[in-house]
Formats: structure tokens, C-alpha cells, sequence
């Protein structure tokens, strides 16, 4: 009989998104993890509760949720919001007047509108640099900043920022790297493993998968912050309710396998339009000519199901084109098992001012694929009909 000790090996990312945080139910043996559509907990005296008090400050779905999305990105603590956008307030609701951040140029709208029109007028300085530009961020910083924010690849231009590059800058200049992760999700890209110290994700788009629920969520292993977070979540009460939390958790569960189908669809459908006679330029990773292809090889295990697109013909034929599209839906958001068209410069980028969205490339002619799980020969048709 052997002596040597049983070593359990640590469970692979597709099997942690199916089971992290996620036990059978201990009252009735259920599988599925349970609804736990409550909004108070019966307590057996004055002090005396299971670990759950009142639902804003805690829900047993909500945080099986926390727990494995943190258990995905490799961080010890996961907080869950009713959006993205409320998750990107808890980060900043620790900053204060004379704050700094640095931040990537090339952002989702609504978190540009967020910086703009309610952290800027609360007296925090914002500084954009171009964001695969590492010496800019460093150059930007000021002793006065306390985060570097950057989304990696950006959203809509797909560029790259180098994780491991910013994070060591953002430390040595006394900040902090918060890295938006939605558009490579955990299973292509692991910003803690990089140096970040917070990530962030709209839930709503791929970690949930099927475009039936908003939601938002960070993870961070820094437990000075993950306690102000904390603290804010409850106090200002954004948090998702037990059914949302259930259907993101559900969604998780093919996260892995969805990826991979998107990853492979999004590189047939950029390779179908890089070599299309209407398309001035595409914007994909996985594109060995794309100007961040060797990073995207180095610091993702993926290249993602978003593609952006340049059309020749300005918004004349960008119209054209939308019209004719009967596969891909003509919708915002991104992230579905379905194939959605977004114009960014009227649609998700439309509260960034014109000669702003411009100077960063978000035109007019520019269009953003999230390539769904369709067949990929479909897609392509649809595109080829639409195009042609």
C-alpha cells in the first residue's frame, strides 16, 4: 500500500464555473443552486442569524455569484452590482476631491459619461492617454492619482493595453490598475494574475451569456479595498436581486465553451472582412496585422468574439448596409449567444462629444460585431448580403 499523501489537484476553469460557490442545496439535495427570493431572514434572537440579516446587505444566490466569478478571475473576494456602471461607481466612490485618475482613451461610452458628468464635477481629475501607449500612463501619473483604469481590448477599437506594463507603473507612481475585463472575460484573460489590482465586469454581456439580464461585478484580492466596497455596496444599494444573480450564475456555467465558439466565429468573420473590398480596415486581435497581435498572443489565451469594422462609403452605407442585416441584430450591448450589430458613434458612444469620439477614431463609418454562436458560414453570408 502506497504512504505517499493524496495531493488534490485544483479544479480546471470550465469545471470551477460550473461548481465554484455553488454547492447542492443543503435542506433539500437540489443541484441547481437555489432562488433565494427573500427580502429578510427569520433571526432565532437578538444577534443570532444563519449569516444573512436583510437582502441588500446580503443573499445567499448573490453570493454563491460572488464567489465564483471571484473563484474565474483568480481573486479572493467578488462583489455583485445591479450593472456594470454601478460596479464602476463602487470603485470610484472611494476617491475624493483632488483625486486623479488615468485613463485609457478608448472607453465605453458610458463610463466616459460617468467620469465626465458625475466624478469630474465632484472635484476628481480625469487625464486620458492614448491607451496601448504604456510610458503615457506613467508619464500621466501624479501624486495625487489613485487609479489607472484602463478596458483591455478597448471597447470599440479593440486595442490593447498591457496589463503587466501599466500595473507595475501604476505601483511604483503610489496607484492602483482597475482593468475592465468584459470583453475577454476571465476565461481569455486574467488581469490579477498580471499585476491589476481590481477588475471589473458588465455581467450583463458575456459572463451571463443570454441577453436576458444587467448586471455588474468586481473582484479584487486587496482587502483594505474589497472592505470599502463592501461598505459601499450596502450602503448605496446597488445590488442585483436573488433572480438576476441566478441567472448570471446560470449563464457562468458555459462560459468556457461559449468563448471558445465565439473566439472561432470572431476570427472567420475578421478574416472574411479584412479581405472585402468595402471595408477599409478591421479591428480584431487575432488578426496577426493588428498593431497589438503579438501582446494579445503573450497576455490572453484568446482573442475574443468582438470585431469593429471601418466602412468605405461613410454613413451613407453604413445605413445601407444595417438595413440589409437579417442574422446579426441591429442592438446594443454585446456578449449574447446571438450575433448583434452596434454603431457606436450613435449608439454606445453617442454621449462622448462628436469632435471627442472622433479624435478617437469612434466615426461615423465604423461599425461592432459581437460575433454570436451561430454557424459561422451564416454569419459570414449575412455580412457578405449586407456588404454586397
Amino acid at each position: 500500500m502506497s504512504n505517499q499523501r493524496h495531493t488534490e489537484r485544483p479544479m480546471a476553469f470550465a469545471t470551477r464555473a460550473i461548481h465554484a460557490g455553488q454547492p447542492a442545496d443543503p435542506t433539500t439535495g437540489a443541484t441547481i443552486f437555489p432562488i433565494y427570493q427573500t427580502s429578510t431572514y427569520t433571526q432565532a434572537g437578538l444577534g443570532e442569524n444563519k449569516g444573512f440579516e436583510y437582502s441588500r446587505s446580503g443573499n445567499p444566490t448573490r453570493a454563491a455569484l460572488e464567489t465564483c466569478l471571484a473563484s474565474l478571475e483568480g481573486a479572493q473576494f467578488g462583489l455583485a452590482f445591479a450593472s456594470g456602471l454601478a460596479a464602476e461607481t463602487c470603485i470610484l466612490s472611494v476617491l475624493r476631491p483632488g483625486d486623479h485618475i488615468v485613463a485609457g482613451d478608448d472607453l465605453y461610452g458610458g463610463t466616459y459619461r460617468l467620469f465626465e458628468r458625475v466624478v469630474r464635477p465632484m472635484g476628481v481629475e480625469i487625464t486620458y492617454v492614448p491607451a496601448r501607449d504604456t510610458a503615457a500612463y506613467q508619464q500621466a501619473l501624479t501624486s495625487q492619482t489613485k487609479y489607472i483604469w484602463a478596458e483591455t481590448p478597448t471597447n470599440p477599437l479593440l486595442t490593447l493595453v498591457d496589463i503587466a506594463a501599466v500595473a507595475e507603473a501604476a505601483h511604483a507612481g503610489g496607484a492602483q490598475l482597475v482593468v475592465d475585463n468584459t470583453f475577454a472575460t476571465p476565461y481569455f484573460q486574467r488581469p490579477l494574475e498580471l499585476g491589476a489590482d481590481v477588475v471589473i465586469h458588465s455581467t450583463t454581456k458575456y459572463i451571463n451569456g443570454h441577453s436576458d439580464v444587467v448586471g455588474g461585478a468586481l473582484m479584487t484580492s486587496n482587502a483594505e479595498l474589497f472592505e470599502a466596497y463592501t461598505f459601499y455596496q450596502n450602503a448605496a444599494g446597488g445590488v442585483p436581486g436573488a433572480f438576476d444573480a441566478w441567472l448570471v450564475l446560470r449563464g457562468v456555467k458555459t462560459l468556457a465553451v461559449r468563448m471558445r465558439q465565439h473566439a472561432e466565429n470572431a476570427m472567420a468573420v475578421a478574416q472574411f472582412l479584412s479581405e472585402h473590398p468595402k471595408v477599409r480596415a478591421v479591428y480584431y486581435p487575432g488578426l496577426a496585422n493588428h498593431p497589438d497581435h503579438a501582446l494579445a498572443t503573450r497576455q490572453m489565451h484568446g482573442y475574443g468574439g468582438m470585431v469593429s469594422f471601418d466602412m468605405k462609403g461613410g454613413l451613407p452605407a453604413v445605413k445601407r448596409a444595417v438595413k440589409r442585416l437579417r442574422v446579426f441584430a441591429l442592438a446594443e450591448s454585446l456578449g449574447g449567444i446571438e450575433s448583434l450589430c452596434c454603431h457606436p458613434a450613435s449608439m454606445t458612444h453617442a454621449s462622448i462629444p462628436q469632435e471627442v469620439r472622433e479624435a478617437r477614431g469612434v466615426t461615423d463609418s465604423l461599425l461592432r460585431l459581437s460575433v454570436g454562436i451561430e454557424d459561422a458560414r451564416d454569419l459570414i453570408a449575412d455580412l457578405k448580403d449586407a456588404l454586397d
